[in-house]
């Protein structure tokens, strides 16, 4: 006959003293499974495991709120908040939490509105080429500028970045380097209005 939970491979024998049956089944050891590993186990014959199964208490040594806490429908989830798929974005960004809005209907539109403008965004970040696309990047600039936010962007970075602008600091040189290059770039870019 075929029990659930048996483990027919198991070569070792029933830990019940006396017992000289294999122990294929497992029961709850003295040691919890946890961060330290897998924890440990008895191993009992069918008799025995039954007999340790009809007096084994689950919440033996626990305290009364420790017990409600462990009857608690959620309990075992008090760290699903860090697992991505439980968090209130689902790991997923810029999705609208459920409580911040009195009707669903209303999250839901936020949620396609959020949808749309990403749409759009890639939509204006196609009409740049690939390297176009890498300079607007290394300027840190969306795909929605002009020329006037272009000039100005690049006028704050090599403030920033150059060596007589920022007090003698030449660390940044190969950053500089790349600003230029961009702004090179991106100025004569028929993408741009």
């Amino acid at each position: 006959m075929r029990f659930h939970g048996r483990h027919e491979d198991r070569v070792q024998e029933c830990q019940a003293p006396g017992c000289d049956e294999p122990g294929q089944f497992r029961a709850p050891g003295p040691r919890a499974p946890g961060f330290d590993g897998p924890g440990e186990h008895f191993w009992f014959c069918l008799d025995h495991v039954r007999e340790f199964n009809a007096r084994y208490n689950y919440f033996a040594g626990m305290s009364a709120d420790e017990i409600v806490a462990a009857q608690h429908p959620a309990a075992g989830w008090a760290n699903s908040s860090t697992t991505r798929a439980f968090r209130v974005d689902a790991g997923v960004g810029g999705v609208p939490r459920w409580a911040d809005f009195d009707d669903p209907l209303e999250a839901i539109g936020a949620r396609a509105s959020d949808i749309r403008r990403r749409a759009q965004g890639r939509a204006q970040a196609a009409r740049f080429t690939r390297d176009e696309q890498d300079a607007l990047s290394t300027m840190d600039l969306a795909p929605d500028i002009d020329r006037a936010a272009l000039r100005r962007r690049y006028s704050e970075l090599v403030r920033r970045y150059h060596p007589d602008r920022n007090g003698g600091d030449r660390s940044h040189e190969a950053r500089l380097t790349r600003v230029v290059e961009a702004y090179q770039l991106l100025r004569k870019s028929a993408a741009l209005a």
